[in-house]
């Protein structure tokens, strides 16, 4: 699934993954290496010092931070999965554009005064599979449903 997700962001055009946790494997990331990627830690993700450190090895960095923040084309972002007690979106949504979650597998896109709260969906764990796609230029988010063969 994540395969057919990254050829579909391929297909896109995608120039930067954002990946809001449950990543579950060093599989997916190595499907990420070379790739311009953030990620962060999700419920399901059980990563350790040896982990980081392999990460680091292969240009992936571990978030430092929860929310996670940079920027992209001078929009601002915060990302966390959701299961973090810290991770309240109220307290996030200073000077930032986008906040980005995961944790419930469900399709969420919604403003709050300025900001844009994005959940993309999930590959697994998710009746339909789905990712999104965000042109900052535009604004313009869309869903897409990933099927298997």
């Amino acid at each position: 699934m994540v395969r057919r997700a990254l050829a579909l962001f391929d297909e896109h055009g995608v120039e930067c993954v954002i990946h809001c946790g449950d990543v579950c494997g060093v599989e997916v990331f190595d499907e990420l290496v070379g790739r311009p990627c953030h990620f962060v830690w999700g419920n399901m993700d059980d990563h350790d010092s040896g982990l980081d450190a392999y990460l680091k090895t292969v240009g992936l960095n571990p978030p430092a931070e929860i929310p996670l923040r940079f920027a992209i084309e001078r929009k601002r972002f915060a990302v966390f999965h959701g299961h973090e007690s810290a991770a309240r979106e109220m307290d996030i949504l200073a000077d930032v554009d986008y906040v980005l979650h995961g944790h419930t597998h469900q399709c969420r896109d919604e403003r709050v005064g300025r900001v844009r709260i994005i959940n993309p969906g999930a590959l697994f764990r998710a009746a339909t599979k789905t990712v999104a796609i965000l042109d900052l230029a535009t604004d313009e988010l869309t869903f897409h449903e990933v099927v298997s063969e």
